[in-house]
């Protein structure tokens, strides 16, 4: 029962954020749902951050403490795909391969680090039928975008790290404003490498073989054949058709 209560923190990582996000909301956005704190106790803590919140649990536990006794709450939007809530970033195709790969590692008892996100990563990369996109993205204007590899739809600015180092595809994201679309029309070596080494620049330069899209309020993702998907890190499984759709100040975040 969530009545009378008025803030839950959560602690942990970006995959604990999306579920206790997605509690929250399971009765849609209203004025009851309680706010959002977060210490981060993960290995990236994409969310965490785009709030500024610092990296380290301690210090963010501090400026928790201070925001709660000041009373400060900034409303920020958040995304859905289908029946699933995300408050960063989903994707689509290579990305989320690359995620189920680890997955499959872990189960195993390999730990997770930049490492193993790169061994998996390039296997996937040369695995993949790069000849073939199988993704088509229906944009709200009526525009189609065909011929597509991979989608990140991003709801807040970086869409993930390494080390400490941000990538950033989609650099104008905002937790204030609709979703960004990153879609990989190019999936060749050297497009792709020149792509990464953008995305880890202070300023990035924007889409190399790739379509950028700013502000939707939606959009909609279709594939070929069932490819994986993701949410904030997390896998749920392949689809053939996904629904993407933006909800503007829906929850309120401790800061």
């Amino acid at each position: 029962m969530r009545s009378n209560v008025d803030v839950v923190v959560a602690l942990g990582g970006d995959g604990t954020v999306n579920e206790i996000v997605n509690g929250l909301l399971t009765d849609g956005v209203h004025d009851g749902v309680p706010a959002l704190g977060i210490v981060p106790a993960g290995s990236t803590n994409v969310f965490a951050r785009a709030v500024g919140l610092p990296n380290d649990p301690v210090e963010a536990t501090g400026v928790l403490l201070e925001a709660l006794r000041a009373g400060r709450r900034r409303r920020v939007s958040v995304g859905r795909l289908d029946e699933r809530w995300f408050v960063f970033a989903a994707g689509v195709g290579f990305d989320a391969a690359v995620i189920a790969g680890v997955e499959r590692l872990r189960q195993k008892g390999r730990k997770s680090t930049i490492r193993l996100y790169t061994r998996v990563g390039l296997r996937e990369f040369f695995r993949a039928d790069r000849r073939r996109p199988q993704l088509h993205i229906d944009l709200p204007d009526g525009t189609v975008i065909d011929d597509v590899y991979m989608a990140i739809v991003a709801n807040a600015d970086p869409w993930t790290y390494v080390g400490e180092r941000p990538l950033r595809p989609t650099p104008e994201a905002s937790l204030d404003g609709g979703l960004e679309l990153y879609a990989r029309t190019r999936m060749g070596i050297v497009s792709a490498s020149l792509s990464l080494a953008s995305m880890a620049r202070r300023r990035p330069r924007g889409g190399i073989g790739a379509s950028v899209s700013h502000d939707l309020p939606g959009l909609v993702i279709r594939a070929d054949t069932a490819v994986p998907i993701q949410v904030d890190g997390d896998l749920l499984g392949d689809r053939e058709k996904m629904h993407f759709r933006c909800v503007l100040e829906a929850i309120s975040v401790i800061t």
